[in-house]
């Protein structure tokens, strides 16, 4: 099996603006927060018994949720291949915003369609890879997106891709 200079094994999808938010988290992580943490360490230290020292157990706990999170950015970054948006209005692919209405329903509601590890529903960003995402990709303005949720069957009509 021969791969080509883009093919990553495992490799994770993501927008431009994905890569920057997670470039831009880990940049704070290392140059802030981690910088924080070591100092409060450090402090903590200072205290004396360790064994009895809330403080220093709390930040050393915040110090290895920081290191973990740092590990698990690098990783994506490493794995990842920055998806060019579609620049289609007819077709949806990732970094399409699509307007759907819920079958049943007037009400509308606005969608981005980005890589897995770039979701957040709150915000309106739907990964490619979820049930929704995957009913999205391909379909056209006035197709019905059918996804499946575990409160059952779920049906979109398609109002618009801009």
């Amino acid at each position: 099996m021969s791969m080509t200079k883009n093919d990553k094994p495992n490799q994770i999808e993501l927008t431009k603006e994905g890569l920057d938010e997670l470039t831009q988290e880990l940049s704070e992580l290392k140059e802030q927060k981690l910088v924080a943490v070591i100092k409060r360490v450090a402090k903590a230290r200072e205290y004396g018994d360790l064994s009895e020292n809330a403080e220093y157990h709390s930040a050393k706990e915040e110090q290895e949720f920081i290191e973990t999170r740092i590990e698990e950015i690098e990783g994506i970054i490493a794995r990842s291949v920055v998806v060019k948006n579609t620049r289609s209005k007819s077709t949806i692919g990732v970094g399409s915003t699509v307007v759907v209405s819920k079958k049943g329903s007037k009400d509308k509601k606005t969608l981005y369609v980005v890589g897995e590890f770039e979701a957040n529903p709150t915000e309106g960003k739907i990964s490619v890879g979820s049930p929704l995402g995957e009913a999205l990709v391909g379909k056209k303005k006035g197709d019905k997106a059918v996804f499946n949720a575990p409160a059952g069957e779920i049906e979109y009509r398609i109002v618009e891709i801009k």
